[in-house]
C-alpha cells in the first residue's frame, strides 16, 4: 500500500466514528420517514396489522388539509418577522462587541452568547413566565398590562422576541469572526478616500462580510422554518391557532393523533419548502 492510500485509510478510520453516528441517527431515520410518508402508518394500529402502501394520498392530503396551509402560514409569517431581526440585531451588536478592546469585549460576547446554552425547556418556562397577564416581570415593570400570549398577534410577537433574545448569541459570534477576519488596510485606505463613520460600514464592512451574512441568514432561515419548542411550551399552538407552526402541527398529527405517515409526509414538504428557500438565497446574494 502507498503512503497515500495509507494516509487516506487513516483518514477514513477517523471519520468512522461521526459517519457511523451520522448515518445512523440521520440518514437512515430520513430514509425511514421517507418510506412510511408512501403509507398508511398508524402508531396505534392493532397488532399484527401491516401498514398500507398508499403512494401520494398522504402528500394530496396535506395539500387538501386547512390547517396545514394554516400552520405554513403562521410559520412563514414568523420566518419574515423573526429572521431580517435576528440578522440586523446580530449584525450591529457584531458590530458594536468589535470596536470594544479589552476585556469587555470578552465579557459582552459570553453575555450575548450565554442564553443560546440555555435549553428551550428551561427558556421557554423562563418567558412563559415573564409574560404571563397575572404576575409576570414585563407587566410588573410596564405602566400597562399587555396580553403577551393572550390574543394571536401578542403571541406571535411574543415568541419572536423570545427567540431573538434566544439564539440571537450564535449568529453573533459568527459575524464577529468574519469581522475580526477584515484587514485594518481596508479601513486605512477607505479613511484616506474620506469615508468615515457609516460609509466605512456600507461600502467596506458589510461588501466583505457578504459571504458571512450569507451563511447566517440561510442558517437562520432554516432554523426559523422547523421552530417547534417555543411554541410548544409557551403557548401550545394558541390562542386561535396564532402560533401553531408547522413543526408543531406535525408532531399533533404523528404523536398526538398517531398519523405517523401523514407526519412524516409534512416533514418532507418542509424540507422541500427549506431546500428551495435556501437555494433562493444562495442564488440572489451571490448574485448581489
Amino acid at each position: 500500500m502507498t503512503r497515500g492510500r495509507r494516509r487516506s485509510a487513516w483518514n477514513y478510520l477517523f471519520l468512522a466514528p461521526y459517519l457511523s453516528i451520522f448515518l445512523v441517527f440521520l440518514v437512515i431515520p430520513l430514509l425511514f420517514g421517507l418510506w412510511i410518508s408512501f403509507q398508511e402508518y398508524e402508531l396505534a394500529r392493532k397488532a399484527g396489522d401491516v401498514p398500507q402502501f398508499i403512494g401520494l394520498r398522504n402528500y394530496n392530503d396535506a395539500l387538501h388539509d386547512d390547517y396545514f396551509w394554516k400552520a405554513l402560514w403562521v410559520t412563514t409569517k414568523f420566518v419574515i418577522f423573526s429572521v431580517p431581526i435576528t440578522i440586523i440585531s446580530a449584525l450591529l451588536i457584531s458590530v458594536g462587541i468589535e470596536s470594544i478592546r479589552g476585556k469587555r469585549e470578552q465579557a459582552y460576547r459570553v453575555a450575548i452568547f450565554l442564553p443560546t446554552m440555555i435549553t428551550i425547556s428551561v427558556a421557554g418556562i423562563l418567558w412563559r413566565w415573564f409574560y404571563n397577564s397575572e404576575f409576570g416581570v414585563f407587566n410588573a415593570i410596564l405602566p400597562v398590562k399587555v396580553p403577551w400570549l393572550l390574543t394571536p398577534n401578542w403571541a406571535m410577537t411574543s415568541t419572536i422576541i423570545m427567540t431573538l433574545w434566544w439564539t440571537v448569541g450564535g449568529p453573533v459570534v459568527i459575524l464577529l469572526a468574519g469581522l475580526k477576519q477584515i484587514p485594518e488596510a481596508y479601513y486605512e485606505a477607505a479613511s484616506i478616500d474620506g469615508a468615515v463613520g457609516w460609509r466605512k460600514f456600507f461600502f467596506v464592512t458589510l461588501p466583505l462580510l457578504r459571504n458571512v451574512l450569507l451563511f447566517v441568514t440561510v442558517i437562520s432561515v432554516i432554523g426559523a422554518w422547523q421552530i417547534f419548542g417555543q411554541p410548544f411550551i409557551m403557548t401550545a399552538g394558541g390562542p386561535e391557532r396564532g402560533t401553531l407552526v408547522l413543526v408543531l402541527y406535525i408532531y399533533a398529527q404523528a404523536f398526538n393523533n398517531f398519523h405517523m405517515g401523514y407526519g412524516a409526509a409534512m416533514s418532507w414538504l418542509l424540507f422541500l419548502i427549506i431546500v428551495v428557500f435556501s437555494v433562493i438565497q444562495f442564488r440572489v446574494m451571490r448574485e448581489r
